[in-house]
């Protein structure tokens, strides 16, 4: 059933809240086993990738930080994220074939629909609930304008989760006298949305809350089209079809990249079936997926543990992203898939096939890949 806008109540509100949680986390096993496939890992491609996962982290924590303000409790350490996924939490993009892949042409393709803004939207898509994470974002924002008082009642009454305050981008929303709390909400609102489509309609940059930096959509586009963003002479409106004259700029080479095959929705189990060095191979998976686990706990005790400590919980959770690294480049990246075995997976696969095929180059070796499984889900 449609949900009208008489259903989009306090409850609503915080049932969207959570799910924006579960948004931003879902982009990070996406873009981070990406990131992991790059054999040098100082690079532009690197480097802009890495910037957009802790920003996706950031946002992350802006959610929570709304939901508990008004009342709610987010829930960290038991989402399940299941990939490949048609669509992405909340509705969004229901119609995006996503899974775990190496860095290429066509998962940057991907990474562009995930943060594509409003005015590149092909007409097509307008009928969606939810084509862009703007349109998800705009919604919950209408809800709070159309609840102004009752968001305002439950941020004065507080509610059991932490508020968390940091100096990377996300602040505790207070009720305070003289000030009108949903100000803090909007702008933490805007903040998600300047950095990952941009300040302004035809903008590819963030403005000046965020120092005028890439968005998200603009630093996956540079590594997809080759080159840095610059405006052509003479001007011409960005549109999909004349974007990418847009980029022009300095030169960005394609990097080097570990050809890890796309993670099945198994995560390997038939493949591991029949490689001899399954014990090996297993145990650097486990030991991927205990350490992710491990840091979506940590995040949940930051909102709903203690409040003394959730600050160093929090920094502790993300630098325990460096661990992620050490544990899938430096082991689970190096396990070769047997070419015996990689010949069958046609037979291995025959409904995932065309896709592995689309996101992984089949007729050079084969690595096995970060599959993201959530032990605490379990």
């Amino acid at each position: 059933m449609t949900q009208t806008a008489s259903t989009h109540d306090l409850s609503w509100i915080k049932q969207q809240l959570q799910s924006a949680i579960e948004l931003e986390c879902s982009t990070l096993p996406i873009y981070l086993s990406a990131m992991f496939s790059l054999e040098v890992q100082s690079n532009t491609a690197y480097t802009a990738i890495r910037a957009v996962v802790m920003e996706e982290m950031v946002h992350m924590a802006i959610a929570a930080n709304i939901l508990s303000a008004i009342g709610g409790s987010p829930q960290l350490a038991t989402i399940q994220f299941g990939f490949p996924v048609l669509g992405l939490p909340g509705g969004v993009e229901p119609d995006l074939c996503i899974g775990l892949a190496k860095l290429s042409r066509k998962q940057l393709r991907n990474f562009l629909r995930i943060e594509r803004p409003a005015f590149l939207v092909k007409h097509a898509d307008l009928g969606e609930t939810y084509p862009t994470i703007a349109a998800f974002y705009g919604q919950i924002r209408k809800a709070i304008d159309a609840n102004a008082d009752a968001v305002r009642a439950a941020i004065l009454a507080g509610g059991p989760a932490n508020q968390v305050n940091d100096n990377i981008g996300f602040r505790p929303i207070k009720s305070v006298p003289g000030a009108d709390p949903l100000l803090q909400i909007y702008s933490g609102l805007d903040e998600i949305l300047e950095q990952g489509e941009g300040s302004s309609l035809g903008c590819m940059f963030a403005g000046k809350g965020s120092e005028d930096e890439s968005s998200h959509y603009n630093r996956f586009a540079e590594i997809y089209y080759g080159a840095t963003y610059s405006d052509p002479n003479p001007a011409i409106e960005l549109t999909p079809k004349t974007e990418r004259h847009f980029y022009k700029g300095r030169k960005i080479p394609f990097p080097d990249v570990i050809n890890t095959l796309a993670v099945p929705a198994d995560g390997y189990a038939k493949i591991l079936a029949l490689d001899s060095d399954a014990a090996i191979v297993t145990a650097d998976l486990v030991a991927f997926d205990g350490a992710f686990s491990s840091i979506l706990a940590a995040l949940h005790a930051v909102w709903n543990g203690p409040q003394a400590v959730s600050w160093k919980t929090l920094g502790g959770a993300v630098h325990s992203m460096v661990d992620l690294r050490v544990l899938s480049c430096f082991n689970l990246l190096r396990h070769q898939i047997p070419p015996a075995i990689a010949s069958k997976l046609p037979d291995l696969y025959p409904d995932e096939f065309a896709r592995l095929a689309e996101y992984s180059d089949l007729k050079s070796l084969l690595f096995y890949g970060p599959r993201f499984f959530n032990t605490n889900a379990s």
